[in-house]
């Protein structure tokens, strides 16, 4: 199952937001601390509601704890940047890659960069800066969910 990676998140919403996503869609998710806010049900409970009850939440003291962990579970990491070097659905997505978002003040330090193995670009308009980093979350773990049948299945409300 592809995993959600939070680099130091700045805005407790975004976080709670993407937590939620990653609730509905079934998918696990790495925090890499320290976070700007205490990673606290308080201040995310507001955008991921009773959903944070349902997501899978592993939390990193740090980039190199963090890097250490992915380095013995040999996943592959799959950095959303503007800085990407290829449009993120043209990339061939893997069970076990490890979706990473940076923080929505500074996105990821170089070393972090570096690290990745790979790093995709959303396309946008000329002129504009980024997309909310949730919402760039939600498209890629999209088509990363698509590419490898790793949707949940449907389950129809009655």
């Amino acid at each position: 199952m592809p995993r959600l990676a939070i680099f130091q998140p700045d805005i407790p919403q975004n976080t709670g937001t993407m937590l939620r996503l990653a609730a509905c869609l079934g998918v696990p998710v790495e925090i890499i601390e320290p976070a700007a806010f205490d990673v606290s049900d308080r201040n995310l409970r507001r955008s991921g509601m009773d959903y944070l009850n349902n997501v899978t939440i592993t939390r990193h003291i740090s980039w190199r704890a963090f890097e250490s962990w992915r380095q013995e579970s040999m996943a592959r990491l799959v950095l959303a940047t503007t800085k990407g070097a290829m449009p993120y659905a043209d990339f061939a997505y893997r069970p076990d890659d490890i979706i990473l978002v940076g923080r929505e003040s500074a996105g990821v330090p170089d070393e972090v960069h570096e690290a990745a193995d790979a790093r995709v670009i959303i396309p946008m308009q000329s002129g504009m800066r980024s997309l909310n980093v949730a919402v760039t979350a939600a498209m890629i773990l999209g088509e990363t969910l698509r590419q490898t049948g790793s949707f949940p299945a449907i389950s129809l409300q009655t």
